[in-house]
């Protein structure tokens, strides 16, 4: 396969010129035949489609970016157009990168998968657990622990602010479900796996993350508090109005639950992350999970919880592996995770079989089905 380097600038269709009004794409690729013009196409229907106000995607082939493009509007009332260095949300993408850095810990004799957790926990416990049916760590990275959803919201520019997480724990951590009764999607329980880490690893875990996952990938754009420069580039989170169906922005939040998803962060770091992931826990000449921990990950644990997930990803072969969404599609293994947080929407998805993987940031709210649309088909072009 011949790869030809060229930098590209396209002005977006008709269609999305009425949407986004004159919105601008923007492309710095390594093109495969006309792979760049294809996606033009898609990115422009998925943006009219979901009501986007703007996107920065980026696609993988074996270690390298082999593409990257952004489109719309990062700020609609300045009219600033998105690039591949605007800032936005990752949301719960961020979960996979926690669940190798818990891994880290296991791999160093710290606790097993089935270990229980409240064996591990001395400062409070996991409350209304029943000891014959005991939350294990296995439980908490495929979201089969019982614990709640949880948010816990906090205005960024409010007087309230997130507890510590020994002190929200303490207060918050309780059973409203048994453990394998049913999948529940838990913010808390990810919360938990942050406390855990900085417990194991005995540093805070922020700054675990940053010298273990972040600095080690590259992700230079990545953070939990974003960096003044990094302001300067923050995409504006925006919703619809329900009366007007126009974008509105919406308040930015901190969250209780903020090792859950509250990250910020750039495609071209997330791409960082997904070549890791497409090469089986490596990056560069860091190996951050063994292939047996690797191998366990990209598993499908419960198959008893099968499914389409999350709004509709991907089939009926679909079900967490540990953490990472996993499914089967023309004899390939896929994995993917969405983000979503107030008025951003983010979603990566790889083939582990041909090393081929997609990454999207945006601005639109609760766009999951339309991001799932284009991963398909720019995973197809790939091939």
């Amino acid at each position: 396969m011949k790869y030809q380097r060229r930098a590209k600038l396209s002005v977006l269709g008709s269609l999305l010129i009425l949407f986004l009004a004159s919105a601008n794409l923007f492309s710095q690729s390594i093109v495969v035949d006309n792979l760049a013009e294809k996606m033009d196409l898609e990115i422009q229907k998925t943006m009219l489609e979901g009501k986007i106000p703007s996107v920065a995607v980026a696609l993988v082939s074996g270690d390298k970016i082999v593409w990257t493009g952004a489109a719309g509007y990062s700020n609609l009332w300045a009219r600033t157009p998105a690039v591949t260095s605007t800032v936005y949300l990752i949301g719960s993408t961020f979960k996979t990168m926690s669940m190798y850095a818990l891994l880290q810990q296991m791999e160093q004799g710290k606790f097993k998968l089935d270990d229980r957790v409240n064996d591990y926990l001395e400062e409070f416990k996991i409350k209304g657990e029943d000891s014959a049916n005991p939350v294990t760590f296995r439980h908490l990275l495929t979201h089969t622990s019982g614990l709640p959803e949880a948010y816990g919201a906090h205005l960024v520019w409010g007087t309230t602010v997130p507890p510590s997480l020994q002190d929200y724990l303490a207060s918050s951590l309780k059973l409203p479900h048994p453990p394998m009764t049913k999948v529940i999607y838990s913010n808390m329980a990810y919360t938990l796996v942050a406390y855990l880490i900085e417990k194991f690893a005995g540093e805070p875990y922020a700054k675990y993350i940053q010298e273990n996952i972040f600095n080690l990938l590259e992700m230079d754009d990545t953070a939990f508090m974003p960096r003044p420069d990094m302001e300067e580039r923050l995409s504006i989170p925006y919703i619809i109005d329900k009366k007007t169906r126009h974008h509105v922005p919406t308040r930015r939040t901190k969250a209780d639950v903020w090792p859950a998803g509250v990250v910020y962060g750039t495609v071209l770091n997330q791409a960082n992350w997904l070549i890791a992931n497409l090469n089986r826990g490596v990056f560069k000449e860091h190996r951050f999970i063994s292939e047996a921990t690797f191998q366990e990950v990209m598993t499908r644990q419960y198959d008893q919880f099968a499914g389409p997930i999350a709004r509709g990803w991907l089939n009926e072969t679909t079900g967490y592996g540990l953490t990472w969404w996993i499914s089967e599609r023309n004899g390939d293994k896929l994995f993917a995770h969405s983000g979503s947080v107030s008025g951003y929407t983010a979603f990566i998805a790889g083939n582990l079989d041909k090393k081929t993987g997609f990454v999207i940031l945006t601005n639109g709210h609760r766009s999951h089905p339309h991001l799932y649309k284009l991963a398909i088909k720019a995973l197809d072009l790939l091939e």
